[in-house]
């Protein structure tokens, strides 16, 4: 279990700048003052959302971790879904959903195969596995936030790539649909980031067997290390790179590029990179893809970079206790951050004071094709 931010250091979070209302005040509002169920209009657009005071993050009194319902899900959404929209806007998604709650069976679909409301868009893929195009999800207005923690969806995972072509991807078609040659010849296979994953595989001694590594403070403490080491590598490259926390043990440092190379070349690059840290740093940090080889060391995962493979939305929730948030925060901040630093309830305060942190780094990202090649 993720411990908890020290008490003083929790409240400072909660009780610090409140957040805006924002946009979506009268919706706000509405959802305040409803019993368990709700029609908001959101621009334009009806949402009917149901059983509001379920609880979803299930509490955690030794950890001094509180209950959250579906209320706060949607509370939190409408307070972050200006900038939440603009990390998964045009991205397929695949979905993480637990509409029982996080101690509830967990479903991971590619796919939602029921009928959708008319606001939801897609988009057609061509799929290698069953050759034909499958219909993918995309989040592109605030009603598909709000509907899609109405079915059960406590993470946003979006792909790393936009199925819009665009000037930033010369060259990128925009037909993924038609054959495996029209989906590599698509923007959907030009990535508009570098993904660096760092996982822990440092086990706390309390797991099950079998189980994923739980957090503790060392590994915690490696992995910023190592993200630290990848941030200076990155600075003599003359890149610019990004940190989120995973919202549980984890880091994601991520390089905003240019949509000029594909997945292969971003995924080389990565693994580049990740040899580089091995090398300097062999008993702390591993790119070895078998579970086995990764014990005790930082897993570096370049093998994110491809087309399906998704991380956790910049300020999305997990599925977790005391409902952690994948934060964006600055590499100043790192040294001392905690992964319930940044929780649905403390996110809009800071988002309030401090802005979308990596709002101007991705307004122009380097051509990395140009930067590689010298």
């Amino acid at each position: 279990m993720i411990p908890s931010a020290p008490r003083r250091r929790q409240a400072e979070l909660a009780n610090g700048p409140k957040a805006r209302r924002g946009p979506y005040a009268a919706a706000l509002g509405e959802l305040e003052r409803a019993a368990n169920d709700v029609e908001l209009v959101i621009d334009g657009a009806r949402v009917g959302l149901t059983h509001l005071d379920k609880v979803l993050w299930t509490p955690r009194p030794d950890a001094g971790l509180r209950a959250f319902t579906r209320r706060d899900q949607l509370r939190y959404l409408l307070q972050v879904a200006p900038v939440l929209l603009g990390h998964v806007r045009d991205r397929p998604l695949t979905l993480i959903r637990q509409p029982g709650g996080i101690d509830a069976r967990r479903f991971v679909h590619f796919h939602y195969e029921q009928p959708l409301p008319a606001f939801v868009e897609t988009v057609d893929i061509w799929s290698e596995n069953n050759r034909r195009p499958e219909r993918y999800l995309l989040c592109n207005n605030v009603a598909t936030l709000l509907w899609l923690a109405h079915v059960g969806s406590l993470e946003i995972h979006p792909w790393h790539s936009r199925c819009r072509a665009g000037r930033d991807a010369p060259s990128a078609g925009a037909d993924a649909a038609t054959s495996l040659d029209a989906l590599e010849a698509s923007a959907l296979n030009r990535p508009d980031v570098l993904v660096c994953d760092l996982d822990p595989y440092m086990y706390a001694g309390t797991e099950r067997a079998g189980a994923q590594p739980e957090f503790n403070a060392d590994a915690w403490a490696r992995c910023k290390e190592v993200a630290l080491s990848l941030k200076a590598l990155l600075d003599a490259m003359g890149l610019t790179s990004l940190v989120k926390t995973s919202g549980k043990t984890g880091l994601h440092v991520l390089v905003p590029i240019a949509r000029t190379l594909t997945y292969d070349a971003t995924r080389a690059i990565a693994q580049t990179l990740g040899q580089h840290l091995a090398r300097q740093h062999p008993s702390l940090v591993t790119i070895d893809q078998r579970v086995g080889g990764r014990t005790g060391r930082i897993f570096f995962d370049y093998g994110m970079n491809a087309r399906v493979k998704t991380l956790i939305a910049p300020y999305s929730p997990r599925g977790a206790p005391g409902a952690p948030v994948a934060m964006p925060i600055a590499w100043s901040a790192l040294p001392d951050a905690m992964p319930l630093d940044y929780t649905m309830e403390t996110v809009p305060a800071l988002l309030a004071r401090d802005g979308d942190l990596w709002a101007k780094v991705l307004r122009k990202p380097p051509n990395l094709a140009t930067i590689i090649g010298g």
